[in-house]
């Protein structure tokens, strides 16, 4: 049982916090929270699990209880033993050095008996499909492995309750399907579930579902406003020939290629795990790899001068506001550029806050400004770039990247968000072994269902049902 009466909290460098909430999640029932970035979901999920006030301090009001046990009285260890909570950025609770040491650790503290935690751990790798990466270091993993690792870990503990920060945000639609067939045995089972989740079309037809939106005030309502245009670029192709890549003893590219036109929007879509995340580190020179990767004009062939937004933004975040951190060693910034760009990004209202201080959307939004404020010749390599992102934000997101495209930059984008790829101009479908599925315009991409099972990626009901709908109209 998770119960919260009129809880608020506001952090000592905010303005506003977490307006009052109330919510009551029984067993067997699941909680779904919604609303937009930066409305204090997150903040919530840490009042849930105790987190606030024993780890994060501030002004908190109100009472929650976790299985009987008030989280302002109870120590952090017996909240532990009665809930688990799954991260928004799974990277930030992974401390062990294997997969399989991160699972048995929190199996150990709870002091179960060798056979037990045997039993446990080969259960649980088997439900999240992680058995064939028991021995690697968990840092060295996708997000979306990351996050299907994070929550076997909390859930082979059998905690009575859960708290979920956006659960299926880096998962590719195949193994978010199979996390909400598995939550949905949990919740049978008596667990209590909250999720907190942009995802929501997932949950259709959940059963035992029930619904809070928080609304506060959205930092949406001027995001991208104005109208400042960008200088035309010179056209030009990047070429990736004969690209191999091998990553602690796995070949993750062989004789690669792909060659990619500038005043583009490229989705690039695949599996946990397939390498899409080394293909943008491959083409902006953070990946050491064989073969070549050029940009080619009639000016001549030349290293590609890209920026890149993490698909984790808190690695590339280190100044004290967001201001500093736009401007961060920039001689002599363009003022009226960076004042039109932190008014596209909805960041006006946070130009004197830590960047860290921020919601996970409101941070790939902030790092994404670092790296337009550095004006890249070539283009933008976007890593995940919806992560966090409301329905609001994932619009002008495109409407931003549509007008970097136009200007002639080349902007690549990896996600799973399969309504974001079906905005771009061009989609690329990576298979299993790194190799390139499909490739071409977007729209006869997405009519390929044979491409799609080669990829092995099982394109949900609720899209292929929305996107007949689009393409009759």
């Amino acid at each position: 049982m998770l119960r919260a009466r009129q809880v608020s909290f506001r952090y000592p460098q905010e303005d506003q916090g977490l307006p009052p909430v109330s919510l009551e999640v029984a067993p067997g029932e699941i909680t779904l929270v919604t609303g937009p970035s930066g409305c204090g979901k997150s903040t919530l999920a840490r009042c849930l699990m105790g987190l606030i006030p024993h780890l994060y301090h501030g002004e908190l009001s109100g009472e929650v209880w976790v299985n009987g046990y008030r989280t302002s009285e109870a120590p952090m260890w017996q909240l532990a033993e009665k809930a688990g909570m799954v991260f928004q950025n799974p990277a930030a609770q992974m401390l062990a050095p294997t997969v399989e040491d991160e699972i048995i650790f929190g199996l150990e503290n709870l002091g179960l008996e060798r056979d037990e935690i045997k039993s446990r751990l080969e259960n649980t790798m088997r439900e999240f499909n992680l058995t064939h990466m028991r021995d690697r270091n968990p840092q060295t993993l996708s997000g979306g492995e990351q996050q299907r690792l994070a929550l076997a870990a909390i859930i082979a503990r059998q905690p009575k309750a859960l708290i979920l920060d956006e659960p299926l945000s880096m998962l590719d639609t195949t193994a978010a399907m199979d996390l909400i067939a598995c939550l949905e045995r949990l919740v049978a089972g008596g667990k209590s579930l909250v999720m907190f989740e942009h995802r929501k079309e997932y949950l259709d037809g959940v059963s035992r579902l029930r619904h809070l939106e928080l609304v506060g005030k959205s930092k949406a309502d001027d995001f991208g406003r104005g109208g400042m245009s960008l200088p035309s670029r010179t056209d030009f192709t990047v070429e990736m020939d004969g690209l191999n890549v091998q990553l602690g003893g796995r070949t993750i590219f062989k004789d690669f290629n792909l060659s990619l036109t500038s005043g583009q929007i490229v989705a690039v879509v695949g599996r946990n795990g397939v390498g899409k995340t080394t293909l943008l580190r491959s083409m902006c020179g953070l990946q050491k790899h064989g073969g070549s990767v050029k940009a080619i004009s009639h000016e001549g062939n030349q290293q590609p001068d890209f920026g890149m937004v993490f698909q984790n933004p808190d690695l590339q975040l280190f100044n004290a506001s967001v201001r500093d951190e736009l401007l961060y060693r920039l001689p002599n910034p363009d003022m009226a550029y960076y004042r039109w760009l932190i008014s596209a990004l909805g960041l006006e209202a946070y130009e004197n806050t830590p960047p860290l201080l921020l919601s996970e959307g409101e941070k790939k939004r902030v790092a994404l400004g670092l790296v337009l404020m550095r004006r890249p010749a070539h283009g933008l390599l976007l890593d995940e770039p919806s992560l966090g992102q409301d329905n609001v934000h994932k619009t002008i997101l495109i409407r931003l990247l549509r007008t970097l495209a136009d200007a002639g930059y080349l902007v690549v984008m990896t996600t799973h968000d399969l309504t974001l790829a079906s905005h771009a101009d061009r989609l690329v479908l990576l298979g299993q072994g790194g190799e390139v599925t499909a490739d071409g315009a977007t729209e006869a991409v997405l009519q390929d269902h044979s491409a799609w099972q080669r990829t092995n990626i099982a394109l949900p009901a609720w899209f292929q049902y929305s996107h007949e709908l689009g393409s009759a109209k």
